[in-house]
C-alpha cells in the first residue's frame, strides 16, 4: 500500500518579466506547480492526491525516502548559468579580483564574483537597480551557489555593498588596469585582430538635479536635449565590436576633445602600432590627426562641411562629376544578401601635405572622394519631396477670393512670405514664382438705407497680390542632383595598407560600434540611471559596459564557429520554427536558454534528496560545446539519483 506523506511545495521561480510569473506564485501555493509535477513523471514514483497541499508517494518512492517530510524548490536557471560560464571563460571575476583590493575584514564573496553574479542577473532582466538583485537572491541561491562554489549569503548583495563595488569600480587606477587585462585576456583567448579600432561617443540622459560639479548636465543629444545627460566615449575592437575602453564625461562637453584621451589609452594597452582608428567627422579635427600621425598610427574619418573643407569641397566636386562623365571613376562592388554584386560606391583620390605645430614633422594624406549612389537616390527623393512641400505651400499662400479666405494685399509680404518657404524647404533658387496685383473695385451707397438714383456712392478698391505661376528650375536642380551623394574622407594609410575601397568598406561597418550603445540602452537599459553620486553614475556605467563585452564577445565566437563549420542553427526563430540562421544574434542565444529549471527536493532535515534539470534541447548543447563552455555547465547542478 502506498504511504501518504505530505510534499511541502516551495516554488521559489525566478520570473522573467511580471507577466511570465511562475503559476505557483500566482496561485500563492494552493496547488502544487504542474511543471514541478510533470519533471518527476519520468520516475513513475509520484501522483497527486484530490488535496491539493497533499501528495502521495508511490510504493517505490515511499521504499526510497520513507515516511518524511519533503520539501521541493523550484528555480529558474535559463540563461544565467550561460552568462556565469561565459563570464569565468573571459577571467572577469578573477581579473576583477586581482584590481580591486580586497579589506582585510571583509567577509562574504569577493568583488568580482559579486560583480559577476549582479552583471548576470542585470543582463537577463534589465535592471540594474540595487535593490532588485537583493530580492532576486532568494530565488536562485541554490543555482548560484552551485556555479561559483561560493557561500552566498543574501548581505552580499545589500544596497551598500553594491554601492562599494561601483565606488572601486569608477576610480580610474582600478578601472583602466581591468580594461587592460580583459582586453589582453580576450584578444589571446579567442585569436582576436586588433587593426581597426573604432571610436564613438553616445548620451545617457536622466532625471537628476543639474548642479555644477555634477556629471548629468543639459547638452546636445539625439534622444531628448530637455533633460541632463552623461556623455559616454567608446573605442571598440573590429570586426566584433567589443567595447575596449570606455570614458564617462559631462554631458555638456563637445565630441572633439575626447578622442585624443581614449586613444592614449588603447595605444598603451595594446602596445603595438600601426592601429587604423576609425570614427565620425568629429575625430577629423587637425589635432587628432596629428597626434595619430606623430606615434605612427592611422586614421579614417569623414571630414565635416565646414572650414577649408567646405571651400574646397566645390571643387572636389566638380572633378568628381568631371571624371563620372569620362568614365575615370574607381568603382566599387560590394555582395549584397542575395549574392549578387552592386556598386556600393565610386570616386577618385588625391595626395596632399599636412603641416604640423612648430618643431613637428609634416606628414602626408589622401582625401578619398566617393559618391555613394544609394545616398544619392536618397537625396533626390529628399529634394522632391521638399519640393512638393514647398509648391504645395507657395500656392496655398494667395488662395482664391472667398469668405475667410486671408488675402495678402502688400507685394512685400508676399516677397518675405515666398523667400520664407523657399528657405525652410531648402529649395531656394529651385523654384521661380511669378505673382501678379489684381485691384477689384465695388460701388457703394454712402451712409446706411435704401439706395436711390440721387443718393450719393463711393467706390472702395481691394488690391491682392496674387500668385499665377510656379516653376521648376530644372537645369539647377539637375546640375544640383549630379553633386548628390559625395562625400571626402581622409586618411594617412598608404594604398597598400588602406585602398579606396577597403577605406570606404571599412567605413561602412560604422553600425558595429552604433550596437554597442543600442545594447548599453536597450538591453542592459543604462536609462533611467537609477544611482545619483558621481562616483555611482560612473561605476554602474564601467558595470554595463563589460555586460554588453559578454554579449558582444559570446555573439562573435558562436559565428565564427558556425562559419568555420559552415553549419546554422535551428529554432531561434520562435515566429518561425523552420528557420535557420548562421548569425544568431547574443539576444536570441539567451533566449535559447528560457525555461531551463532546476528542481531540488529536500528531506524534513534540510538534506537534498534529489536535484533534476530542465533536459538540455539539441540546440542548446550545440551552443555550449562551440563556446567552449560544454554541458557540464548545467549537468553540475544535478544530482541523478535519488538518496536514501
Amino acid at each position: 500500500m502506498p504511504i501518504s506523506s505530505h510534499l511541502w511545495v516551495a516554488c521559489s521561480m525566478r520570473t522573467k518579466k511580471d507577466s511570465d510569473t511562475h503559476p505557483c506564485a500566482q496561485r500563492t501555493l494552493r496547488r502544487v506547480c504542474q511543471r514541478c509535477v510533470d519533471r518527476f513523471s519520468r520516475m513513475d514514483a509520484i501522483f497527486i492526491e484530490d488535496n491539493p497541499m497533499r501528495m502521495q508517494l508511490s510504493q517505490q518512492a515511499a521504499e526510497r525516502l520513507g515516511q518524511s517530510e519533503l520539501v521541493i524548490i523550484t528555480e529558474r536557471v535559463d540563461d544565467v548559468a550561460f552568462l556565469i560560464g561565459q563570464m569565468v571563460k573571459m577571467g572577469l571575476p578573477e581579473v576583477l579580483d586581482h584590481h580591486i583590493p580586497r579589506h582585510w575584514t571583509q567577509r562574504g564573496l569577493s568583488w568580482g564574483w559579486t560583480a559577476v553574479i549582479w552583471l548576470a542577473y542585470i543582463v537577463t532582466e534589465g535592471d540594474h537597480r540595487k535593490v532588485s538583485m537583493e530580492t532576486s537572491l532568494t530565488g536562485m541561491h541554490h543555482t548560484l551557489s552551485r556555479l561559483t562554489a561560493q557561500a552566498i549569503e543574501p548581505l552580499d548583495f545589500r544596497d551598500d555593498r553594491l554601492s562599494h563595488l561601483l565606488k572601486h569600480l569608477s576610480k580610474p587606477t582600478y578601472w583602466h588596469q581591468i580594461e587592460r587585462e580583459l582586453n589582453a585576456r580576450s584578444i589571446e583567448i579567442y585569436d582576436l585582430s586588433q587593426d581597426v579600432i573604432r571610436c564613438d561617443a553616445t548620451t545617457v540622459s536622466g532625471d537628476h538635479e543639474v548642479t555644477a560639479e555634477g556629471l548629468l548636465q543639459f547638452g546636445q543629444s539625439k534622444d531628448d536635449p530637455t533633460r541632463p545627460q552623461i556623455k559616454v566615449m567608446m573605442g571598440s575592437l573590429d570586426p566584433l565590436g567589443m567595447p575596449l575602453s570606455t570614458d564617462v564625461l559631462s554631458g555638456e562637453r563637445a565630441d572633439d576633445g575626447l578622442y585624443i584621451p581614449i586613444m592614449e589609452r588603447l595605444r598603451t594597452g595594446l602596445k603595438t602600432t600601426g592601429l587604423l582608428f576609425v570614427g565620425d567627422c568629429k575625430m577629423s579635427a587637425f589635432e587628432t590627426r596629428a597626434y595619430l600621425a606623430r606615434h605612427h598610427d592611422f586614421y579614417l574619418s569623414p571630414l565635416p562641411l565646414t572650414g577649408t573643407t567646405a571651400e574646397a569641397m566645390d571643387a572636389w566636386l566638380t572633378e568628381g562629376v568631371t571624371k563620372g562623365e569620362a568614365g575615370e571613376l574607381e568603382r566599387i562592388l560590394r555582395t549584397n544578401d542575395r549574392g549578387h554584386e552592386v556598386l556600393a560606391a565610386e570616386g577618385y583620390e588625391f595626395e596632399r601635405t599636412c603641416g604640423a605645430p612648430v618643431d613637428e614633422a609634416e606628414w602626408s594624406e589622401r582625401v578619398l572622394v566617393v559618391r555613394s549612389p544609394m545616398h544619392a537616390n536618397q537625396q533626390a527623393a529628399g529634394l522632391e519631396k521638399r519640393l512638393r512641400h514647398a509648391e504645395t505651400k507657395l500656392a496655398a499662400l494667395t488662395p482664391p477670393r472667398g469668405r475667410g479666405k486671408r488675402q495678402i494685399t502688400d507685394e512685400a509680404t508676399l516677397m518675405e512670405a515666398i523667400d520664407l518657404v523657399l528657405t525652410e524647404h531648402r529649395v531656394d533658387g529651385l523654384l521661380s514664382v511669378a505673382w501678379e496685383k489684381e485691384v477689384e473695385q465695388k460701388t457703394q451707397y454712402v451712409g446706411r438705407g435704401r439706395g436711390s438714383l440721387s443718393r450719393e456712392k463711393r467706390v472702395i478698391q481691394t488690391t491682392r497680390s496674387h500668385i499665377t505661376h510656379i516653376a521648376r528650375q530644372e537645369n539647377k536642380i539637375a546640375d544640383l542632383s549630379q553633386r548628390f551623394g559625395w562625400k571626402a574622407f581622409v586618411t594617412n594609410a598608404v594604398q597598400k595598407r588602406l585602398s579606396l575601397q577597403d577605406a570606404v568598406l571599412c567605413y561602412r561597418n560604422a553600425y558595429r560600434v552604433e550596437r554597442i550603445f543600442n545594447r548599453l540602452k536597450s538591453r542592459v537599459h543604462i536609462a533611467p540611471l537609477f544611482v545619483k553620486l558621481n562616483d555611482q553614475i560612473e561605476g554602474l556605467t564601467y558595470l554595463l559596459t563589460l555586460g554588453v563585452r559578454v554579449l558582444t564577445v559570446t555573439e562573435f565566437v558562436l559565428r565564427r564557429s558556425l562559419e568555420q563549420a559552415q553549419a546554422s542553427l535551428p529554432g531561434l526563430h520562435p515566429e518561425n520554427k523552420q528557420k535557420v540562421t548562421d548569425k544568431p544574434t547574443a539576444e536570441r542565444i539567451l533566449k535559447a536558454f528560457s525555461d531551463v529549471s532546476l528542481t531540488i527536493i529536500k528531506n524534513a532535515a534540510g538534506e537534498e534528496i534529489l536535484r533534476r534539470l530542465t533536459p538540455l534541447s539539441g540546440v542548446q548543447e550545440d551552443i555550449l560545446q562551440r563556446l567552449g563552455l560544454g554541458t557540464a555547465l548545467y549537468r553540475q547542478l544535478e544530482i541523478q539519483e535519488m538518496r536514501n
